[in-house]
């Protein structure tokens, strides 16, 4: 069986501003160790998969990053959206230009942005969720939680898991949206619930077949698309077709859908740096549980997350802030309102300030 790869890379990473900024979005950062996230992922991803079967999709601003960082990456490999719409559109344009090169293929789809620190435990679950997609279609990751995290959406499971590999392959009863802090008490509590990695891997024909029957105007592009690339130039037919498919999810088009749904748990060191507050998880702290980043002189200060480009900060007597100086912009907040930086971007865009974007 043959395997390939896809990457999402298209993301802006709003709430990692403002160091994750439109020219130069989080996947692009060493936001953990001496290679950026997209550096990470891929490095990651051919220890099981040639780079000639991992394609990467991404936007018109991110290709001559992805060939600066990734010069080993067939050029043919990268996918470029004219316009966002999100991840099932992406999949989908996907899974067309994949059934072209490697019909009958397995496809692993990965965001580009997650940290992931057991990567041996990492590809032996892909491995195991390649076996598993040949005879029972679609395989998830599920991330064992150990909080109650409000950001995440989760995956319920029903209960008698099968085992492959010495991995649990539980069977999906559904997709849940991101819960309030009492939900996600209960999710933990019940021992069934899982947090939605993102990652997914099927057999080509089964998610062309998922998209027939649940996405059927997204089908029809995509057969449109299919049939112009063999008499004109690729780039420029989905320039042409691919704004015409619907803004929706995966999980919304698809997922929340389909019953025969596989999902194994991982414990591997995952995070998804959703935001500054990840920081805390993937860092060290200081013996006053800060994260310090840089040109720093803190003094009675507690459970801060500080970084510095190069000048000095020096704080006193803050508790629970957050406060990121680049070369043009720096930011203070509250931890708790980590989940809604999206707001300072919207206020940006209001106000005219794009060149702080």
């Amino acid at each position: 069986m043959v395997a390939t790869a896809v990457i999402m890379a298209g993301g802006k990473g709003e709430r990692f501003w403002p160091k994750s900024r439109i020219n130069l979005p989080k996947q692009f950062l060493n936001i953990s160790g001496n290679k950026s996230m997209i550096q990470q992922c891929i490095t990651r991803l051919e220890k099981m998969i040639p780079a000639d079967q991992i394609f990467i999709v991404t936007n018109e601003l991110y290709a001559e990053l992805i060939q600066a960082q990734i010069p080993h990456l067939p050029s043919d490999n990268i996918i470029i959206e004219p316009v966002g719409r999100n991840t099932a559109p992406c999949i989908g344009l996907a899974s067309i230009i994949i059934e072209e090169k490697f019909p009958n293929s397995s496809m692993v789809v990965i965001p580009s942005d997650h940290i992931i620190h057991n990567e041996e435990e990492f590809l032996s679950i892909i491995q195991t969720g390649i076996q598993v997609s040949e005879k029972n279609g679609v395989v998830t990751l599920g991330i064992s939680p150990n909080y109650p995290e409000t950001g995440y959406g989760y995956i319920e499971t029903s209960g008698n898991p099968q085992r492959l590999n010495n991995f649990e392959i539980h069977k999906v009863n559904q997709f849940v949206e991101k819960p309030d802090l009492e939900k996600a008490l209960q999710y933990i509590e019940q021992g069934n619930y899982y947090w939605n990695s993102g990652i997914f891997i099927w057999k080509i024909d089964v998610i062309r077949e998922y998209i027939k029957q649940h996405m059927l105007d997204m089908h029809e592009i995509l057969e449109i698309m299919k049939t112009s690339f063999l008499s004109e130039e690729r780039n420029q037919v989905i320039r042409r077709e691919f704004p015409k498919m619907p803004d929706q999810s995966i999980d919304y088009g698809i997922m929340e859908k389909i019953n025969d749904i596989y999902m194994i748990p991982c414990v591997f060191g995952w995070d998804d740096v959703g935001s500054w507050t990840a920081l805390e998880r993937i860092d060290d702290l200081d013996d006053n549980g800060n994260v310090i980043r840089g040109n720093i002189l803190s003094l009675d200060t507690k459970k801060c997350i500080i970084e510095s480009n190069g000048k000095l900060i020096a704080t006193l007597g803050v508790e629970d802030l957050i406060i990121v100086d680049t070369e043009d912009v720096t930011l203070i907040c509250r931890k708790d309102k980590a989940q809604e930086i999206k707001t300072i971007i919207k206020e940006l865009k209001i106000q005219k300030l794009e060149k702080y974007l």
